[in-house]
């Protein structure tokens, strides 16, 4: 379409944007419902809960997930993963609103501790694993997890700590460099196995195999940065988390509608989306972003040990990366680097960025 063929912006206003793509029987027709005893407008068509956003990834099993430095695991490698600590996790005795907690870097670990505490019907609650050991000491008590999954330089910081979380009774450790005596620690490995091996797990079960949860029901506690006294937990339910997505894809729709073009339909056939993962998913940016539509969209994460903007223009080559950003520094470290056109950039198609104004418009 050429300059002047473009319809004048906007092509319509807010509100009939709105009336248009919550019409009934669109992906975004909205309703109403009373959720915990206010009628409030719901999104009709979304998922009920993340349990229903675990099956509905499915159809994407043999796509690449989640893939970090030398291991990659499939959608459906890390379904089953999720699956399988979830059953260890049900045999352990976790109930429907425990608390589990999640304390590491971001490794293909990460989604299947997270997955498989949702799916046990926990309240997944993810701690900084920029912490000290005396904060990560106070977000365990204060949240009363009794189950905690670490990774080995997490466990190091948080181990001596331990005796003062009395309700904490089982961790998990990944990536363990040494064998612990202590009777209620365990390597993660031994319930899921290492990364590439993901691919001789059970397949995961329908849903019936795990306990039903419903949309208001809490799911995750994320911590507030505490600047003003110590981080408060906030506690976030499956709609929130849920709805926070159809917000996006709201958003990107209206857009769309705005500049006088139909927003593009979910196509499962349509070629798969790679995000380069620069925010921790302990945030929620991360984990609710970016972590989550991911597994519904079959997606691919892409993740680093440490953000590295060289080794992130080489990640962006070899996997096709479509999407990155972060905050804006690491958009511009990229776009900035000097070896930035020794690399092939064709396949990105958004930078996003937040958390502060960018130096200039990108």
């Amino acid at each position: 379409m050429t300059e002047a063929a473009k319809p004048a912006f906007p092509a319509m206003s807010i509100a009939q944007a709105h009336a248009l793509m919550t019409q009934k029987g669109t992906l975004l027709e909205m309703g109403e419902a009373e959720v915990r005893g206010v009628t409030m407008k719901v999104w009709n068509a979304a998922p009920p809960t993340l349990h229903a956003v675990f099956a509905l990834c499915a159809p994407y099993g043999p796509r690449d997930h989640v893939v970090y430095e030398g291991e990659r695991a499939t959608v459906a490698q890390t379904r089953a993963a999720g699956a399988a600590f979830a059953k260890r996790l049900i045999a352990e005795g976790v109930k429907p609103g425990d608390r589990v907690a999640i304390i590491m870097r971001n490794l293909p670990e990460w989604p299947a501790a997270f997955w498989g505490g949702v799916l046990a019907g926990a309240i997944v609650t993810p701690l900084n694993a920029w912490w000290t050991g005396a904060e990560l000491e106070y977000g365990l008590k204060d949240s009363g997890a009794s189950i905690l999954i670490v990774d080995n330089e997490r466990y190091e910081r948080v181990r001596e700590h331990l005796p003062n979380c009395p309700d904490v009774r089982k961790i998990y450790v990944s990536r363990a460099r040494e064998e612990i005596a202590d009777p209620a620690v365990e390597r993660l490995e031994s319930v899921i196995g290492a990364v590439g091996d993901w691919g001789k797990l059970e397949p995961a079960p329908g849903l019936d195999a795990f306990p039903q949860r419903g949309p208001d029901d809490d799911v995750t506690i994320f911590y507030t940065s505490g600047t003003t006294g110590a981080p408060k937990g906030a506690v976030i339910t499956h709609r929130n988390i849920i709805s926070n997505m159809w917000n996006a894809i709201a958003a990107l729709a209206r857009s769309y509608l705005r500049r006088g073009e139909m927003p593009p339909q979910p196509d499962p056939a349509a070629p798969q989306k790679a995000f380069l993962v620069s925010v921790p998913f302990f945030h929620a940016t991360g984990c609710f972003a970016i972590m989550i539509p991911s597994l519904l969209r079959g997606d691919k994460l892409v993740l680093q040990r440490k953000f590295d903007a060289g080794q992130a223009l080489e990640l962006i080559q070899n996997e096709r990366v479509t999407n990155f950003g972060g905050v804006p520094t690491i958009a511009w470290q990229i776009l900035e680097h000097p070896r930035v056109n020794e690399y092939d950039l064709s396949s990105i198609e958004a930078v996003s960025y937040g958390g502060r104004p960018p130096r200039r418009s990108l």
